[in-house]
């Protein structure tokens, strides 16, 4: 029995030993990472603070995704102070500062480190069309304008994109004077015309017939000013896809009646099209046509 205990305790000697050993090489270990990972901080942080990730002019900026606005115009647009230190600069802020501006709808912002600088990628509204109005119509101001020059004031210009989006026009070409600007034309307040645009935008991109000006100046009296002449459309309703089918259908319209005796096309009834002939005309009574004339 001596012997079996003396055997059990040189063993539980030699087992509290090793213990202790792994213990020890287990607290160098931490010790020579926790050397590895500060060194390698340390490291980080003193190439990031080196002069070489600054900022230093415009041209370290790279624009994406723009093709109507210049790389100044965005540029101009980022309020950066130059020279500044890259990880000093808040991509999110920045691109939430940019998708504040009328001309863009979507953008992103991030850092880029060989060679130093940012990564600006947007998203622009593309204007479809010149709108003139502005919160009162035209038709009214033009009316107050008799009274007043200051109420002529009130009729403002901008641009209108595919969704009715209002965008103005200084905004637009402020960065680029040259930019080209959209052929069509509205007139009219956009408070009275824009639940109406985007279906109404939408239906005339895809006719054949090409529609110059687009007047809403009076509620209850669409016209649209066409290569077949005015055509009028009444009040803006869900009809309106329905009408300008229609007036597709109308095109070889100038090729059956004298132009010049037509005074203006009427499709407020899409079922029942009418062509008003002019004063000119011996027969001031309008005409029914064929909607495949």
């Amino acid at each position: 029995m001596a012997g079996i205990v003396s055997v059990s305790r040189s063993d539980l000697k030699g087992r509290r030993k090793k213990l202790r050993q792994k213990r020890q090489m287990k607290i160098i270990q931490t010790i020579w990472q926790t050397i590895t990972v500060s060194s390698l901080a340390g490291g980080l942080l003193w190439t990031a603070i080196q002069p070489i990730w600054v900022l230093k002019t415009p041209q370290d900026i790279e624009v994406l995704g723009n093709h109507l606005l210049s790389n100044e115009a965005i540029e101009s647009l980022l309020v950066l102070s130059y020279p500044q230190s890259l990880w000093r600069i808040e991509p999110h802020r920045i691109a939430e500062s940019l998708k504040q501006q009328p001309m863009i709808v979507q953008a992103i912002v991030n850092r880029r480190l060989f060679p130093p600088g940012l990564i600006v990628q947007i998203q622009e509204r593309v204007p479809v069309a010149i709108a003139e109005g502005g919160g009162n119509s035209l038709a009214q101001s033009r009316r107050e304008q008799g009274n007043s020059d200051t109420d002529h004031k009130k009729v403002s210009v901008g641009l209108l994109d595919a969704n009715g989006v209002w965008i103005p026009i200084e905004k637009y070409t402020s960065g680029d004077p040259s930019l080209r600007l959209p052929s069509l034309k509205v007139f009219g307040s956009l408070e009275q015309y824009q639940p109406y645009w985007t279906e109404l935008y939408q239906a005339l991109s895809q006719s054949s017939v090409n529609v110059k000006e687009i007047d809403f100046q009076d509620p209850t009296n669409l016209i649209l000013k066409t290569e077949l002449g005015n055509i009028h459309l009444g009040a803006p309703s869900s009809l309106l896809p329905e009408k300008i089918k229609v007036m597709a259908q109308m095109r070889n319209l100038p090729a059956q009646l004298n132009r010049s005796q037509i005074d203006y096309i009427d499709l407020k009834n899409p079922d029942l099209p009418l062509v008003q002939m002019n004063q000119n005309n011996n027969n001031r009574t309008p005409q029914q046509v064929s909607k495949k004339i």
